[in-house]
């Protein structure tokens, strides 16, 4: 479909070309990327993905440096980018400089952020779309914030890692939506961990349960395409489950204490016990992974989305020494031989990600979390191949997958898109 501006006579999400999210980048326009080596120049960002995340990561970046502003925003849904507009016009008043004109809506909106003459791009759409989105913002020579996951298979996973080098090879910053690598406290731990104070790691275990999430029932008159991107969530193209979307923050602390080296093979477990009802789509509602490390250690990974159940977030790992623990969101310790307990500054993880993001395009030395993102995300993936299968499946098997999630029926707005069943251990083929 062609992208449109929020004209008064613009016409609404008519059709859809939707080749590209599947396939190849088409080309650009070549916009010479700008040099920030130490200087004051007003970086203008461009926000593509204006729901309630991506409208919290516009507004730490205009938090995060003095002479920013958010010049461009695309999202496929108007009321969506009219309500983001307004709530950040809200808050930061003239640092918010979108005209009508700079204003995007459709499937391809994110090329017309990209063409608008931004500086920096935030990626907040769902996450299916991601491998396209940051393919195109590097090919287009932005600084790029991109938020967790980064895919939702392994081909996405393959393109993600393609483009992370392209940006390295461009000096583009990037980086990654994985927050707790940005807080102080975690960051104070893992150098103890990786330092040697529970000396070598025997085993890893992470805990990520909590309750359902939102639902927007369909509407007369929604077509597939536009009911699946409502609530995206529950379809395994648009999030990669919920162990890839949420729970994936976990799986990240358990890369990060493994030197973000992968584990070898995966074994998993997984359904969806309670939420079976049609408007949960065909995801699961929880997961449990055993990650087979090549030295012996083994990561346990458990997550679920119920109601009435106990909710919490930790992390414990155990080495020859002793074991680290991260408490929901809270004490950060280690008990053994070198006790200690963190003490220091928290301050908001999410807003640091921002404040170094621009600091390192200030200061020329742009940050790049591309490789250990495309890891994370690739974990994430595996342990739900494992889960779907019932099979034990390997790190390079999971990353050379040619199991490719989109639709194949994406020519316009109104095709159809047929939900897939639910995965069935010991039926559902690995591919």
């Amino acid at each position: 479909m062609k992208t449109e501006s929020l004209h008064p006579r613009r016409r609404f999400l008519k059709t859809s070309s939707m080749a590209a999210v599947i396939g190849a980048v088409a080309p650009y326009v070549k916009l010479a990327p700008k040099a920030f080596a130490a200087n004051s120049d007003t970086l203008k960002i461009g926000l593509i993905g204006c729901g309630g995340r991506g409208s919290g990561a516009a507004s730490q970046a205009l938090h995060a440096d003095t002479n920013v502003m958010i010049t461009a925003m695309g999202d496929v849904f108007e009321d969506r980018l009219r309500g983001s507009l307004a709530a950040l016009q809200k808050e930061h008043g003239e640092k918010v400089s979108v005209t009508p004109e700079k204003t995007f809506i459709g499937l391809d909106a994110y090329k017309q952020v990209l063409a608008s003459g931004v500086d920096v791009v935030i990626l907040a759409t769902p996450p299916g779309f991601r491998p396209l989105h940051l393919a195109a913002a590097v090919e287009a020579g932005k600084h790029i914030f991109c938020e967790k996951p980064m895919a939702t298979d392994a081909p996405g996973v393959r393109s993600i890692m393609e483009s992370v080098r392209k940006a390295k090879e461009k000096k583009l910053a990037l980086v990654a939506g994985f927050c707790w690598r940005y807080n102080y406290g975690e960051r104070e731990l893992f150098k103890r961990v990786h330092g040697g104070d529970i000396g070598e790691i025997r085993s890893l275990e992470t805990v990520y349960l909590t309750s359902p999430i939102w639902v927007h029932p369909r509407v007369p008159g929604q077509t597939d395409m536009e009911y699946q991107l409502r609530n995206w969530y529950y379809f395994t193209w648009l999030s990669g489950d919920h162990i890839a979307e949420q729970a994936v923050h976990s799986i990240d602390k358990m890369a990060w204490a493994m030197h973000d080296v992968p584990p070898v093979s995966c074994v998993a477990i997984g359904g969806r016990q309670v939420r079976t009802e049609e408007k949960y789509g065909h995801i699961y509602d929880h997961f449990g992974v055993i990650y087979n490390y090549a030295g012996g250690e083994r990561g346990y990974h458990m997550t679920r989305q119920m109601a009435n159940t106990a909710n919490f977030v930790t992390d414990y790992f155990t080495g020859s020494k002793g074991y680290a623990s991260i408490k929901t969101f809270g004490a950060l310790e280690i008990l053994g031989q070198n006790k200690w307990k963190f003490a220091g500054e928290r301050p908001d993880m999410y807003q640091v990600e921002h404040n170094e993001l621009f600091a390192s395009i200030r200061a020329g030395t742009p940050i790049n979390d591309g490789d250990r993102m495309a890891k994370s995300t690739m974990l994430a993936i595996m342990g739900r191949m494992a889960a779907y299968t019932g099979q034990i499946i390997k790190w390079d098997d999971a990353l050379a997958s040619q199991e490719n999630l989109a639709p194949a029926n994406l020519e316009d707005w109104k095709s159809p898109i047929p939900v897939p069943p639910v995965a069935m251990p010991g039926q559902t083929k690995f591919a």
